[in-house]
């Protein structure tokens, strides 16, 4: 009964700590929507959604127009910080802020539709840094996150489309 006991507070705990990240683990992740250019993510989601008719399509867009970049890293960092842990958010900063990062984001928000994606060439350094053990689990965290972080930013556009 006692384990049984430990076992329910603990789960508790655990839920009430990723109901409310704290402050350093939305600064990590604020950091990271800043590095990785979430406005063009949000842009990118609210495109590809599907409108009853383009007025509709137009409206949101203007309104997204609106939103200042620091508003939507400032409306989705806490959400996403229930998911993305502050090591995996400082890291993948670290990785979006690098030369390598930098045209991957490039690649990413940039290029036009293809049917094969365009390999980027990394340099030694870049490679050598790509093997690092701390890189290797935050892009493994973070990609198990991605999901939820895609869903965070479509809750954000339905809420900016709704108003």
């Amino acid at each position: 009964m006692k384990k049984l006991t430990a076992l329910i507070l603990a789960c508790l705990m655990g839920t009430a700590s990723a109901a409310t990240p704290d402050p350093v683990q939305v600064k990590a992740v604020h950091d990271l929507l800043v590095a990785m250019q979430a406005e063009k993510m949000v842009r990118t989601t609210a495109g590809m959604a599907r409108y009853p008719d383009p007025k509709q399509r137009e409206a949101v867009m203007a309104k997204l127009a609106k939103l200042t970049p620091e508003e939507i890293y400032t409306r989705l960092a806490v959400p996403v910080a229930r998911v993305v842990s502050t090591e995996t958010a400082q890291e993948m900063t670290r990785f979006y802020t690098s030369s390598y990062g930098k045209r991957v984001l490039a690649q990413t928000y940039n290029s036009g539709p293809s049917l094969y994606a365009q390999e980027i060439v990394a340099s030694k350094a870049e490679k050598a840094d790509l093997k690092k053990p701390a890189y290797l689990k935050a892009d493994r965290a973070f990609k198990e996150a991605e999901p939820a972080i895609h869903h965070e930013t479509f809750l954000l556009v339905s809420e900016v489309a709704k108003k």
